[in-house]
């Protein structure tokens, strides 16, 4: 008989890359253990522990019974202050602005809700509610099984932004602050605070137009706005002959056309801080930016919003306000009001009105240059923000009207003395 092979034990090697594989799992493991661990230590427990080990060697060696009793009653405390981190913080939380989009100035209203959906009782914990840079703090009593915990608040909006408020915290400490245990719940909300823009009737902030357009100096030969009849060359569409004039005058005629433009309403905003010479005078640019868009969207227009380095959502009233309260000055090098005006006019070239808003520290020869790199035909306004000036004033550079204005009130007067 001839004896059977045994099966061959795994190689060597094979087994150490197995051991080494599991001592990987097991290792990262109790390194994510020992971080959510020490993340609960605050500095005052660590110099305390540190503490309690030197008085600790220090009695053993120099065999003083103080030490060693101090090093003792510090161990005690710390051990005591730790097990206030026992227990569970499985909150429900539920997190409600009555609403996300204020103007500045006004309060923003809203609910915490805390429940315990569990078996059982949830000890005394604290809220933690982050709100932009800052963080209110709620602390909430003994929760029982199936009841529920509400905490009304209010943010005040002293600036416009966007500011993000949340994600809620769930704060398990001692009374001395040794150890602190935060579970974060729900998810952050975004609270719009939108400038202030001032409503005005009356004025139509651009032409009227008929479904096409409206009419511009530039001749073609093709297009709804009958200008002139001209002999045919070569190439024209034979579908814009004039038979009678070809019969009456023996030589084939066509229609010669007027361009138009599609109604395009298009506001710059510069967010440059050379060209204002105050933050109240940027605010003040940024709320005539949204009380003229906010008119044109009225009047129907196509509404587009640019600043540098982009260019603003503005498709409805809200998205426009939404947008103009996320702009900020801008630090980098992005170029003035001129620069902007060029970007516009590469961007834009159909566009119909242009309103250029800066501020007063922009030269009359820096605007002159802004409105000439505009798309040629567009009627242009230029909006000057200057907190000092005590009343509108209207002056024209080229063919663009320049208004200054130093309050939001000032804005319907200043657009009546234009229209005017």
């Amino acid at each position: 008989m001839t004896a059977e092979a045994l099966p061959a034990s795994p190689p060597q090697t094979e087994r150490d890359a197995d051991w080494r594989d599991i001592a990987a799992v097991v290792g990262a493991r109790v390194l994510v253990r020992l971080r959510k661990i020490t993340a609960a230590i605050r500095p005052l427990a660590w110099v305390l522990m540190a503490l309690s080990i030197a008085f600790w060697v220090l009695g053993q060696i120099a065999g003083w019974a103080e030490f060693i009793v101090a090093a003792v009653v510090i161990a005690m405390a710390v051990a005591l202050c730790a097990l206030f981190l026992i227990g569970r913080t499985a909150y429900d939380v539920a997190l409600d602005l009555a609403r996300t989009r204020v103007v500045v100035g006004e309060r923003a209203v809203g609910a915490l809700t805390l429940a315990n959906r569990g078996t059982r009782a949830i000890l005394p914990s604290r809220v933690v509610l982050p709100v932009g840079s800052g963080r209110g703090e709620f602390g909430i009593q003994r929760l029982a099984p199936g009841e529920e915990a509400e905490e009304l608040f209010a943010i005040p909006t002293h600036k416009r932004g966007v500011v993000k408020v949340g994600p809620v915290s769930v704060v398990r400490g001692d009374p001395l602050g040794l150890f602190e245990r935060a579970h974060r719940r729900d998810d952050p909300v975004d609270l719009y605070v939108h400038p202030r823009t001032v409503l005005f009737d009356g004025q139509s902030l651009g032409y009227l137009r008929d479904l096409e357009g409206l009419p511009a100096a530039d001749l073609s030969r093709d297009d709804v706005s009958f200008h002139a009849l001209l002999e045919y060359q070569p190439g024209d569409d034979l579908r814009h002959v004039h038979w009678r004039s070809t019969a009456r005058t023996g030589t084939m005629m066509v229609r010669q056309y007027e361009e138009t433009r599609r109604s395009h309403f298009v506001i710059a905003l510069s967010r440059s801080l050379a060209d204002y010479a105050t933050e109240d005078d940027f605010e003040l640019g940024i709320s005539a930016a949204g009380s003229i868009g906010l008119r044109a969207l009225r009047d129907s227009q196509r509404v587009d919003v640019r600043v540098q380095g982009r260019e603003l959502p503005a498709g409805t009233g809200k998205q426009l306000l939404d947008s103009l309260a996320a702009v900020e000055n801008s630090k980098a090098r992005e170029g003035g009001i001129a620069d902007l005006a060029g970007i516009v006019s590469a961007t834009m070239p159909l566009a119909s009105v242009v309103v250029l808003v800066c501020g007063s520290r922009v030269r009359s020869d820096d605007l002159r240059l802004a409105c000439s790199r505009l798309p040629f035909g567009a009627k242009v306004l230029a909006v000057v923000t200057d907190t000092t000036a005590a009343a509108p004033a209207l002056r024209r550079i080229g063919d663009a009207d320049v208004v200054t204005v130093g309050a939001l009130e000032q804005i319907p007067l200043a657009l009546q003395k234009v229209l005017a």
